[in-house]
């Protein structure tokens, strides 16, 4: 009785997961279809982060969806559309987003600071190279006499 009890609250508890909303928008062309899924997998949920909107559950991303094929159905360019989700939620809602002086860290600080990381190996090698060469590798013929005397005062 216990198991069965068991078996019906998980089954109650799992079907509202089963009956999860699915955005379904109709389409007069077929081209606007491909363009909203262009433009959602383009652009960021400002929730999840680390999620297009076309992927993501959280309620923002559904708005802005619904948002999007709104404007779609307006008939705005993809700019457009663009455009007013970064005046809205910023640059970070793209995941490529433009080049401007805003972002230009973001396209450009990572070959920096490999270049800067190369440029360090560079110099560290050099110095040792450097100090490798002052210091002599071999003993004089007067230093090897006096070792080989220290050496036999030492076996007597």
């Amino acid at each position: 009785m216990k198991r069965w009890f068991a078996a019906v609250i998980l089954g109650l508890s799992l079907a509202g997961v089963a009956h999860a909303a699915i955005d379904t928008y109709e389409f007069a062309k077929e081209g606007d279809r491909e363009r909203f899924r262009e433009l959602t997998k383009e652009l960021r949920c400002p929730k999840c982060q680390n999620q297009d909107i076309a992927d993501s559950n959280a309620p923002i991303a559904a708005d802005l969806r619904k948002e999007i094929y709104r404007m779609l159905g307006e008939g705005k360019d993809n700019q457009q559309i663009i455009d007013f989700m970064v005046d809205r939620y910023g640059d970070f809602v793209r995941y490529k987003p433009a080049l401007n002086a805003k972002t230009a860290l973001l396209w450009f600080g990572p070959a920096g600071l490999l270049l800067g990381g190369f440029v360090i190996i560079a110099v560290i090698v050099r110095r040792r190279r450097v100090q490798r060469a002052s210091t002599p590798g071999s003993l004089s013929a007067e230093e090897r006499k006096r070792l080989d005397q220290l050496l036999d005062k030492n076996q007597e």
